[in-house]
């Protein structure tokens, strides 16, 4: 069977450049966890670009898992020259604009963080699992990749050094519940550290409507102000199933502990063993970077050094893309065998 995936258009021209290309990486990923195998390629169809699909028929589940794709806005059946649409059932739990209302500089682009979500999901253990997962922002920034798992109905953990940043992400998260009129709690508490000392941590319990808040059908989200290689401590006996971030681009988003650029191989190597303690068997950890300042191979090498398996087969290897002059970012994902 064929079908055909339209992609979105995006209002980054930049990204949308990269769009086609990714668009295919990701569905080639997803199908991956599918474990069914389709030959992908770009068709123009009244002079509109498809994602042409040719696999066997896909099941009811199938489409759904694939629905969760970050730049899909339709999909059809090819039967010669007809297009037959298909239902897509978009596992939205929170309002979809979530992760893209609030705007700032160097934040990171929402659809390329839900890729990043995706792409780890179907590399992991739990890629197709109806409960939510827990997800793992160890460089959370203002919140992005926390809003979009928030949005898919997962548990969100998010570790930033930056009490600035946390506070914004806060702030704006309690105003979009209270808008939004969604049924939560807030709470801040304290984390008392193996090693000696605390850390701050502000959690909200939540659901999408208030039967389910009054039936106990709730995820949570945790902003915790630490330091990354405290994510194992942040994320707790129970660990996580996803870690997801994106690393720092260069001098202008240094890390803290060093001003060059050779400082964030230094970040990698303090904080991956963490980032291992953290993530659950089975898990799955998703960087990207960016190639001008942290070439691929030190990622992937940093990695195996920690005790993950990096996936460098197809379809997991291929995120290369521009996003500026100074900016070529790539992700390399991993597991915890």
């Amino acid at each position: 069977m064929q079908f055909a995936l339209l992609v979105k258009s995006h209002a980054n021209a930049r990204y949308a450049q990269s769009l086609q290309k990714l668009a295919a990486v990701e569905c080639d990923c997803m199908l991956f966890a599918l474990n069914a195998k389709a030959e992908i390629r770009y068709e123009t169809l009244a002079g509109t670009p498809f994602l042409m699909l040719t696999c066997d028929a896909l099941g009811q589940d199938e489409w759904a898992y694939l629905a969760r794709h970050s730049s899909l806005s339709l999909a059809a059946e090819r039967d010669g020259d007809w297009l037959r649409p298909l239902r897509l059932d978009r596992p939205a739990y929170l309002p979809p604009d979530l992760a893209q209302v609030l705007k700032y500089k160097g934040k990171t682009n929402a659809d390329f963080t839900q890729l990043m979500l995706n792409c780890a999901r179907s590399a992991s253990a739990w890629a197709l699992s109806g409960e939510p997962l827990t997800v793992l922002d160890p460089l959370c920034g203002r919140g992005t990749t926390v809003f979009c798992a928030l949005t898919a109905g997962d548990n969100a953990i998010g570790l930033e050094a930056d009490d600035k940043a946390l506070h914004e992400a806060d702030t704006y998260l309690e105003r979009y519940l209270q808008y939004h009129r969604l049924k939560h709690s807030r709470q801040q508490r304290s984390i008392t550290l193996r090693r000696g000392g605390a850390l701050r941590e502000t959690r909200y319990t939540l659901a999408d409507s208030a039967e389910h808040y009054r039936q106990g059908q709730t995820i949570q989200c945790r902003w915790i102000c630490g330091d990354t290689a405290q994510a194992d401590e942040a994320a707790g006996h129970h660990g996580c199933h996803l870690i997801v971030g994106d690393l720092p681009y260069g001098v202008q988003h240094a890390p803290q502990d060093g001003r060059g650029i050779g400082s964030l191989a230094g970040l990698l190597q303090r904080a991956l063993p963490a980032y291992h303690r953290a993530l659950a068997t089975g898990g799955a950890l998703a960087l990207s970077f960016n190639t001008h300042t942290l070439p691929r191979d030190s990622v992937v090498r940093a990695m195996r050094d920690a005790g993950f398996a990096p996936m460098e087969e197809a379809p997991f290897q291929d995120f290369e893309h521009w996003v500026e002059q100074a900016v070529n970012r790539d992700m390399v994902i991993a597991v915890k065998a």
